[in-house]
């Protein structure tokens, strides 16, 4: 895994091995960040669910503000932490999304929603997201999944399908 563009285009990612998690595809990343393109510059960022912080240090990468990143295994945020270190605006949060969801106080510009497949989280990640008004108007939310359900009062901007994998990409109009 690597940084695709941007200031730290080229940083090489550390990933970790668990049950449930799978790094997203350089060419999915490569696609969803080309869409978002002009979405980015000075926002501020959730990733909720983190992971190695591949696609919410991509985002800083290219000019995010700040990135919040979210995830309740110690091992994914050690991991986070050391893929991001000397960047600026990181925040990294070990913690259950919804408990995070449900206490936060901030509206973010782009929420990245990337849960471990088979678990069904979207459907609860966006119904408190929508409830609680954490994407901001005209804000942007990235859902990628292979075979969940779920549905958005959000506007459907753009959808991608790459081998198995989707991505919806939604606008808070």
């Amino acid at each position: 895994m690597r940084v695709i563009g941007g200031k730290y285009k080229g940083r090489k990612l550390d990933g970790f091995t668990m049950e449930g998690t799978r790094p997203t595809m350089d060419r999915v990343k490569e696609s969803i960040f080309a869409m978002l393109q002009q979405n980015i510059l000075d926002k501020n960022v959730l990733d909720l669910f983190g992971g190695s912080g591949s696609l919410g240090i991509e985002a800083l990468s290219l000019g995010a503000a700040s990135c919040i990143f979210v995830d309740n295994n110690k091992i994914a945020c050690k991991t986070i932490y050391e893929n991001a270190r000397d960047m600026k605006g990181v925040t990294i949060r070990e913690m259950d999304f919804l408990t995070f969801l449900k206490s936060t106080d901030k509206a973010f510009d782009l929420i990245l929603l990337d849960p471990p497949y088979q678990k069904n989280l979207l459907a609860p990640s966006i119904e408190v997201i929508e409830k609680r008004g954490l994407l901001k108007k005209q804000g942007i939310l990235v859902c990628e999944y292979e075979t969940e359900e779920f549905t958005s009062s959000y506007s459907l901007w753009k959808e991608r399908k790459y081998g198995t994998k989707m991505v919806r990409i939604y606008k808070n109009n």
